[in-house]
């Protein structure tokens, strides 16, 4: 894995998971967020974040966590993987509200995200499986043809799965 995209809903563990990948990969790591919005949390321009992505994905290894359905097909098509965090609204809820008390709110510079949790956010959250996901799945069976695609469904198996990667890591080494 030299490419990876990692896709999930908001509090399911991208962040976590692409830091974990980036280090035991040794992959250069771009959280979307932090390319989207500025410093005070104004957006890109569409056209302009597609082409930051086109560049991003043009590079020979990465690691790209962030949703952004409107420009997933560029990472679709260079990813050799693609990720997907398929966790309950109740933990990715969980993993929103234990954000907020880590970091006690505010912006975070180097993921881009704000911990502001809206009643839009909640929704989005509960709604993620029924609405996002599928096109999610759509985007990937249209654009991912020859990307790996995991679909982790839980915290367990998200730890699991980084700890097949240093096992396999580790045995390369040797």
């Amino acid at each position: 894995m030299d490419r990876i995209a990692i896709l999930g809903c908001g509090g399911s563990g991208k962040t976590h998971l692409a830091r974990a990948l980036a280090q035991q990969l040794g992959l250069p790591l771009t959280h979307l967020d932090a390319i989207y919005y500025d410093t005070d949390w104004n957006p890109m321009p569409r056209d302009e974040f597609a082409v930051a992505q086109q560049q991003l994905v043009a590079q020979p290894r990465w690691v790209i966590e962030g949703n952004y359905a409107s420009t997933l097909p560029v990472r679709l098509a260079a990813a050799d993987a693609v990720v997907v965090l398929d966790l309950p609204a109740r933990t990715c809820l969980r993993g929103v509200a234990q954000r907020r008390l880590r970091h006690r709110g505010g912006q975070h510079k180097d993921i881009g995200v704000y911990d502001r949790i809206t009643w839009s956010f909640i929704r989005y959250i509960l709604g993620y499986r029924r609405h996002r996901l599928p096109q999610v799945h759509r985007l990937i069976g249209n654009h991912a043809h020859t990307a790996e695609v995991i679909v982790l469904r839980s915290r367990s198996q998200i730890r699991r799965f980084l700890r097949d990667i240093a096992t396999q890591q580790a045995v390369a080494a040797t």
